[in-house]
This record gives structure tokens, sequence and C-alpha cells, in this order.
């Protein structure tokens, strides 16, 4: 798909532009207002600024203009530090004139309520009759500190020497820009652009990123993310990215799930926010870090370590201090990857070569790993034996006092197909920007190196379908009873019970069941979601008697507990205990659009965080790894000798259900709950609908 001309053409005056001007400059250089005159020239800024500020003639010795209609020409980038309302006017009359973007500083728009909302809708407007792109509001600001561009207020870049590299980052809090810069000043980790998108009223995130892939500087991308707003954009970000070989690591908030959606079915709660965000992150390919020092420090990897990499790498470990490798081994551990030592032949090997190590989980080198040659002849063993996906050296006090030993040494094996990284103990930020010069990955904390090596080789291939990330259907969602539930999914191949519906008020005549005792006797109404809880079933029925009893008691029940007048009862045959049960949950997310949901199923689903969620719909082998992830379902396998269920009939359910993103879009959630796997097939013992009137969507 080749990326949107509109998009690709925003990469000049947004990054590289000749021509700028702030709106609202400040004579005082202290202040926030003041401050991007003095970075610009501070970083070199080659082009022309201007500084727009109707009060006064100069502003810091610079001739101030009384508007954007007075300058001599017109500005490439706007940077507009008002208030909103002057703001909304900067952008209407820079529209008018032509300018391309325009970086808003000023916050009061929809984060302040309706009124807000109303002004934010203004600015939107007076943009869109022209040209002009809005980055913001509430944007800290656009950096290219390879041009010299500083549109920015933020402190942390009043710093001399913004160190240039290769990661561009956007985030959607301003405040990190700064944050990242100044983390990685000291450790020779370069940008090759940094943009705060604030509020993103009109440019979104996706955007942004999408309009520089052709950028050749810019190696790989970290981004900061508090909302998966516009993960549309993202996800054709992600897409090209792909194509252009360009890595992508992101940090998200709000790992917690206290921001659960309202929802009917145990699929709502399994897939939380964040568990959606998961699987998002996983089909666009993005290595998703939990540590904010891992943010700018895992791109230096993601360029050395491909996507789709073994799932359990092989790790080496390397040091000259035993203590530090075994917390690089536990931090490692608690991320679910192993340490792996190297074999009796490896290590006699490495004898030979001048580097010998104890017969043990890690290489350690001892006193003598200050030393280059004993560095780069035990390196270059662990990288040509074959017995490693990824070597980790641990420096110990020799990265702080002689870098030049065994630092370097490692930073001459950079350029092997198996990845080198250091994590060297004590605070070293010459050894640090020495291995970040030579293209070796260098980490501060033992946390974010593990957390950078998991992220990495988790990192999948991206397989996001951006026209499948979309809003929610427009319409009224209505409940299906279980009969209307279980025929939809029928209809898309999920195996389900036969099923009689009979009215309550006929069951003291003689009833011809299609199918033998005993039965379940359920309350069939599409007011009643969870029919368990209100006692709206009976299980094994064993004749007709029994049935007139069950449904009088459901009657009975379900008006006393939920208050809702059952007049049908739905009667199906007791299913054989089989192996297991599951939840297989599909729901359409406001966010990310369609997602799978697979769990241990029943009424306790979502009691066990135990669960696995992919964007929809998925295929047999994505289904295979969803069943593998879930811990719960591990009894599935044969357990102690026990039959294992059929996995494959299990496998061919979930990509059935998560055909519904294709086939039935008007679905907005559907469950079948619980599933019951057998060694021969799969069937639904209960199945739950949601949906709206028409396919259209939001």
């Amino acid at each position: 798909m080749p990326q949107n001309p509109n998009v690709t053409a925003l990469a000049a005056p947004l990054l590289h532009p000749e021509s700028v001007a702030i709106v609202g400059a400040s004579d005082d250089p202290r202040k926030t207002t003041g401050r991007p005159q003095r970075f610009l020239a501070a970083a070199g800024f080659t082009g022309t600024a201007w500084f727009i500020n109707p009060s006064r003639e100069t502003v810091q010795g610079e001739k101030a203009y009384p508007s954007l209609s007075a300058l001599p020409g017109v500005p490439d980038h706007v940077y507009v530090m008002t208030g909103a309302e002057a703001a909304v006017d900067a952008v209407a009359e820079a529209s008018r004139l032509g300018v391309p973007v325009v970086t808003v500083l000023s916050s009061g728009f929809a984060e302040e309520g309706e009124q807000g909302q109303a002004r934010e809708d203004r600015l939107r407007a007076a943009a869109a009759q022209g040209p002009t792109r809005v980055v913001g509001p509430s944007s800290l600001g656009v950096v290219n500190p390879r041009s010299g561009v500083m549109l920015t207020g933020n402190a942390a870049f009043g710093e001399p020497d913004t160190p240039t590299g290769g990661i561009f980052v956007a985030s959607q809090s301003g405040s990190v820009i700064g944050a990242l810069v100044s983390r990685a000043r000291e450790r020779g980790i370069g940008f090759a652009g940094l943009v705060s998108t604030g509020g993103e009223a009109d440019l979104s995130l996706g955007e942004i990123c999408s309009a520089t892939l052709d950028d050749p500087a810019i190696t790989s991308y970290a981004l900061f993310l508090e909302s998966l707003r516009h993960a549309g954009d993202l996800a054709e970000f992600a897409a090209a990215a792909h194509r252009a070989g360009k890595p992508v690591a992101v940090y998200k908030l709000g790992r917690s799930d206290e921001a659960r959606a309202l929802t009917v079915s145990h699929t709502g709660a399994l897939a939380g926010e964040d568990s959606e965000a998961e699987a998002f992150f996983r089909a666009c390919g993005f290595a998703r870090v939990s540590t904010f020092e891992g943010l700018c420090e895992a791109p230096a990897l993601l360029e050395r370590v491909p996507a789709d990499g073994p799932a359990r790498p092989r790790v080496g470990v390397v040091t000259t201090t035993g203590g530090g490798a075994a917390i690089m081994v536990d931090q490692l551990a608690l991320r679910g990857l192993s340490v792996r030592g190297p074999s009796h032949e490896l290590v006699e090997r490495m004898a030979d070569a001048g580097a010998p190590i104890p017969h043990s989980l890690i290489a350690d080198l001892g006193l003598a790993g200050a030393r280059h040659d004993v560095v780069s002849a035990a390196l270059r063993e662990l990288q040509d034996s074959g017995e490693f996906d990824l070597v980790l050296f641990v420096i110990g006090s020799s990265a702080r006092l002689n870098p030049e030993l065994a630092v370097q040494a490692l930073a001459e094996r950079g350029g092997h197909a198996v990845p080198v990284v250091g994590f060297a103990l004590p605070e070293a930020p010459e050894a640090a920007t020495i291995l970040a010069s030579s293209g070796v990955p260098a980490f501060r904390t033992p946390e974010s190196c593990a957390d950078a090596i998991a992220a990495a080789f988790s990192r999948q291939s991206a397989r996001i379908v951006p026209e499948s990330v979309s809003g929610l259907p427009v319409g009224t969602p209505e409940l299906l009873d279980e009969q209307d539930s279980a025929e939809l999914l029928a209809s898309i191949g999920m195996p389900t019970l036969p099923a009689m519906a009979l009215k309550t008020a006929s069951l003291g005549e003689e009833v011809a069941l299609p199918f033998a005792y005993p039965v379940v006797v359920k309350a069939l109404s599409d007011q009643l979601a969870h029919k368990t809880d209100a006692g709206g079933v009976v299980l094994g029925v064993t004749d007709a008697e029994g049935l007139r009893d069950a449904a009088r008691t459901i009657v009975e029940d379900v008006a006393q507990k939920a208050g809702i007048n059952v007049d049908r009862v739905l009667v199906q045959p007791m299913a054989d205990p089989g192996v297991g049960e599951v939840l297989i949950g599909y729901r359409r997310s406001a966010d990310v659009g369609p997602v799978v949901v697979l769990s241990t199923g029943g009424v306790t689903a979502e009691i066990y965080d135990d669960s696995a969620v992919r964007l929809a719909p998925v295929d047999r082998e994505t289904a295979h790894a969803m069943i593998g992830e879930v811990t719960g379902l591990k009894v599935l396998t044969g357990y102690r000798g026990a039959s294992p269920g059929d996995l494959d009939a299990l496998a061919d359910a979930i990509v059935a259900l998560s055909r519904l993103a294709v086939e039935q879009p008007s679905v907005i959630e559907a469950e079948a709950n619980p599933v019951r796997v057998r060694t021969d097939g799969v069937v639904a013992l209960d199945a739950l609908v949601r949906c709206v009137k028409g396919t259209d969507h939001a």
C-alpha cells in the first residue's frame, strides 16, 4: 500500500522548515514562550525565524511583527504559544496565508469539557479552510536536532548539543520528549526528531510518523502513548514501517485493568483496555517495553534483532562480575527468558583461545575480563559458537575506570550476526557513549536491559490490516436470546448443541423432544445475559415431569432475583463431561476494532488473569498460539496421563468466532461459554450475542 502523498508532504515543513514563526514570542528568554527563540539560536538554526508579538517592536533583540500577515513571507512552520482563543485566530490566519504546518502549545480545548470541545472544533475548522495541518493543541513542540529546529518550550532542550542519531520520538505526553533527551544525552543515544503530538485535534501520532518514513536518517521509532486514539492511523504507520524495515518501540500507560469496558459478557472483562492494546501492538509488529528507560535504549537492539526471531532465545551471559551477572539472570527470568550456559566443548575452545572460564551458567572471566584481548577472544568464541541468539556482556568496574579495555573490545564486536549488548554494573556514561557510537546496544539498568531483550525477541512481523481498525457499528445495541445467539454462531462454524425452545404456558402438555433425556433447561430471554446468576438454569432433568418442574422453578427464581418475566425456556441435551472447558469471546473495541479472546471457561472465567487476546480475524496458527498462552488450558494437552483434548477442533472454533469480524459486522459482542473440549471435537454449551441493526460504522 503506497504512502498517502498528503501525509508524506508534511515531512519537510514539519522537520525541515526553511522558515519558522513563533506566535506569542516573549522578550524574557526565561519564560516558556521565550525559550524557542533562544533554543533556535543556540542550536544553530540556519533558516529564517520570525517572531510575532503585537505589543512590542522587538523580542530578545530581534524585530517583532504584529501578526503573521505582516511577515515578509509565508513561514513553513508556525509555533503558536498564546491563549486558546488567540490560538484559534492564529491558526485561521495561518490557513488563509497557506502555512503548511502549525504547532499549537495552547491548552483549553477538548480536555476542558463541552466549551473546550467547541473551541477545538473551531480550531479544526479554521485549519481546514486552507492547506494547514495542526500539531496539537497542548503540544510541547517539534524538534529536529539535525537542522537546529527547536520549536519547543521544554526546558530540557536548553542544554547544548541535543544528541543526533536515528531514533524518531513521537509522544502523546509533552514532557516525555525532554525527559528522553535528558536521559539519553550522556549515553550517546541520539535522535532524528522528536514531536509532542498533544491533543491530536488534527494530525495524529500515526500520521506524523508516517510522514517521516522516507527520511533515510530515521532508522527506528520510539512511541509514548497515553491512549489508542486514532488507532487506524497508527495501524497505517505500522504497516508502512514494516515495509520500510524500521522497527518501533512503544511504551503505553494503563497496564492496569481498572478501565474496563462496560459490557454484558465475561469477554468484556477479560479483554480489558491493556489486553486490547497488547493485541494491537502485536499485530502492528511493535516491540512493547515496560520500562521508561527501555524506550530510548531498546531501538538500538531492535535494529539488530529481526522480527519473528525465536520466542525463547538462547541468551549467553559473559561477565567480569558474578554479582552483576546474577542480577541480570534474575531480571531475564522474570520476563520468561532463560540464560543458556556454554557447552563443555565451547568452554574448552575459550580456554584454548586465552579466555578460560569455569563450567557454569555464565561465562565468568573474572579479573582477566578487564583485558582487551581476553574479552575479544571470549566474545569471538561465544558469537561464533552457534549456541546463542544473543550475547550479553555484564561489565564490572572497568567500564567506569578503563573503558578503553573491555568496553572497547565489546564495541568492536557489534558487526557480528549474533548481536552483543552491554550492561555496566556501575554508572558508566563514557562506556555507554563508546558502545552507542559503535552500534552496540548499551543499557543503564538490568531492568531496562532485560525489558528490551524480551521486547525484541517477542516482536513479530506486522500483520495489521489497517482497514479492520474501525469504530463501533452505529445503532442501539440489542441482546439476542440464547437460541438466536447459538444459531448465529452456528452459521459461522461454531459447533453448538441441538436445542428446542418451549413456551412455559404449554408445558402442561406432553412434550416430544428431538433428543433423549437427561436435559438442561434454561431461561430464554433477550433481557437475561447471565442466566446462572439469576437462577435461570436447571441441570440433569431426567423426564417430562422434571422438565415442567424445572421450568416453574426457573420462572419463579428469575422473577425474584432479576425481576424478569420468563415466558420461554430452552431445552438441550446434557453434554458429556469432555476434557475441559474454555471461553471463546469476541468483541468490537471502540479503539482497535474486533478482537477475539480465549480463556478458561465457565462462570469463574474472569476471576483468573489468564487469557489470550488477538485482533480478529485470526488464522489456525495464531489460534494454536493463543491456546498455548493460557496456563489454565494445559490440562487439555493430556496433563498427567489424562486424555488430551482436540486442540485442532478448538483452534477451528476460535478461528470461526473470529470470522465475525468480516462476516457479521453488526455484532459488537459474542461469547461461547463454556465451550466443552472433547477428545474428538468441541461444542458450545451456551451462547451470547449483542449486535446492532445494520453494518455502518462510526
